[in-house]
């Protein structure tokens, strides 16, 4: 006589199945979710036409990494701050000269080339820094993050208090050309050049 044929080796058999496969169930749904979930934060960065923002991103984050990015990205901006603001003296300059009664053309191409300097030393500081926050996250939100690195304006640069998608006026890090945490204003750290319109 086989042990299952008794009424309680069969109850228990049957509970034990169960319990398997509620656990199969859960398992399975919990992969689903967590991998819907990173396919909508990678989708979200990569649609034609919608730029996700850093905030949109920052939200599918678990508090300790957002929390975590977005200081690191805060103190990135800050210590980048003096280079987008020397680019944008070294612009502003160029253009009064050349606006003024005696414009010298030679002069006002050495200031531009000080302040492309500038604006580069900025935001690879910035880019370097956030590909050093990018390394310490988990994969999923590290795929949705990397996309700040490709856009144009402000790459590197997303405003942890506005949520710009790689920044404006201060896209980096919390700050921007004039080292301002002041969010999407329209020009990324990416394009910290002086007032609008002066390339």
């Amino acid at each position: 006589m086989s042990v299952l044929d008794s009424p309680r080796a069969l109850k228990i058999a049957l509970a034990a199945s169960v319990a398997l496969n509620l656990f199969a169930i859960a398992g399975g749904v919990t992969l689903w979710v967590t991998k819907t979930k990173a396919e909508s934060k990678i989708e979200a960065a990569q649609v034609p036409g919608r730029q996700s923002t850093f905030r949109d991103i920052l939200a599918g984050m678990e508090p300790e990494a957002r929390d975590r990015v977005r200081s690191a990205f805060r103190a990135s901006a800050m210590a980048a701050r003096p280079d987008f603001e020397a680019s944008r003296a070294a612009r502003r300059q160029a253009v009064e000269l050349m606006r003024g009664p005696k414009p010298d053309a030679a002069a006002a191409n050495a200031l531009l080339d000080q302040s492309r300097a500038a604006e580069m030393r900025g935001r690879a500081r910035l880019e370097h820094d956030a590909t050093a926050v990018l390394v310490t996250l988990d994969p999923d939100d590290r795929q949705a993050l990397a996309a700040i690195l490709s856009r144009r304006k402000g790459g590197g640069a997303p405003d942890p208090h506005k949520g710009g998608a790689g920044g404006g006026q201060g896209g980096g890090p919390g700050g921007g050309p004039e080292g301002r945490p002041d969010g999407d204003h329209g020009r990324g750290a990416g394009d910290p050049s002086g007032p609008r319109g002066e390339r």
